[in-house]
């Protein structure tokens, strides 16, 4: 099946966009493993309809109830890469799923890496797309920082390039999922080390190991990671995604709506900009169909 557009994300700008695109008659398909910053929060009274306020949980299950209520079809699986041949092909774990038009609306990064090293070695062995830079690496020594599902989908792509890949947890337990011939290490890292280029990483029992590169995928995959592979222009110093007043990305349909854009970090913007991603898409459709 082709969906007319994958909403990546299940929080206000996600379910927003949703309810525009569903109501015109698009065939839509909501992608998200986790809800989402949205129901961490706790009392919530400057959103207008609220009387007596909610919580952030309580209006995250509203969303997605009403969403649901007009035959939205919504997975729960974790999206750890999109390409584009024609169409747009969105990966999980397991599947793949095609659409003409794909929104991202994961939220905004706020996973950070404080390994020493890691930050003036970006460039110099420390890469974060394994299928932007596995080329680099065919041969040598990898490992990818991450114990989750995203983590494993980016050693899945180095693992017939280079000659080894290990997945570093860095104290974490790594997913059930194993694949032969990917090494877990669940050590804790003290530091990346290397001077004009990665060259080994030190652990806090005073181990090393010898590696030529290291490819960050920290959690899940954001917005900004997915669009990054895409070669979509992002704020290096914000990591958000650029979009212009319609939510457009510089590749013709695909948008990016939310947090994961920068500006205030508000559910009514949220709301907002779900709503202009979503008039978008329907805009992009109706013009593809003449």
């Amino acid at each position: 099946m082709i969906y007319d557009v994958i909403i990546i994300g299940s929080g206000p700008a996600g379910i927003s966009a949703s309810l525009y695109t569903k109501r015109a008659n698009l065939e839509t398909l909501i992608i998200s493993k986790e809800n989402g910053t949205l129901e961490k929060v706790g009392k919530i009274e400057n959103y207008y309809g609220l009387e007596e306020g909610t919580n952030g949980k309580k209006l995250q299950e509203i969303g997605i109830k009403q969403a649901e209520n007009l035959g939205i079809e919504i997975k729960k699986e974790e999206v750890v890469q999109i390409e584009v041949n024609k169409n747009f092909f969105v990966t999980t774990l397991n599947h793949t799923y095609e659409a003409k038009t794909v929104i991202l609306a994961t939220g905004s990064t706020r996973k950070k890496c404080d390994i020493k090293g890691i930050k003036e070695l970006e460039g110099k062995g420390v890469s974060y797309c394994a299928i932007c830079d596995a080329f680099f690496f065919k041969g040598k020594d990898v490992a990818v920082l991450g114990s989750k599902e995203y983590a494993l989908h980016e050693a899945q792509i180095l693992l017939p390039i280079a000659n080894s890949v290990t997945m570093l947890t860095n104290g974490e337990e790594a997913i059930e999922k194993r694949t032969q011939g990917i090494e877990i290490e669940e050590k804790k890292i003290k530091e990346v080390r290397g001077i004009e280029h990665v060259e080994e990483i030190a652990f806090e029992d005073n181990s090393t190991k010898k590696i030529d590169g290291i490819f960050l995928a920290i959690g899940n995959a954001s917005s900004s990671d997915l669009a990054r592979k895409l070669g979509i222009k992002i704020e290096e110093k914000t990591n958000h995604i650029i979009v212009n007043d319609k939510m457009e990305t510089q590749l013709p349909g695909l948008y990016a709506c939310g947090d994961c854009v920068g500006g205030t970090l508000q559910i009514a913007k949220a709301v907002y900009e779900g709503m202009v991603a979503g008039m978008s898409v329907i805009d992009y459709c109706k013009k593809e169909e003449r």
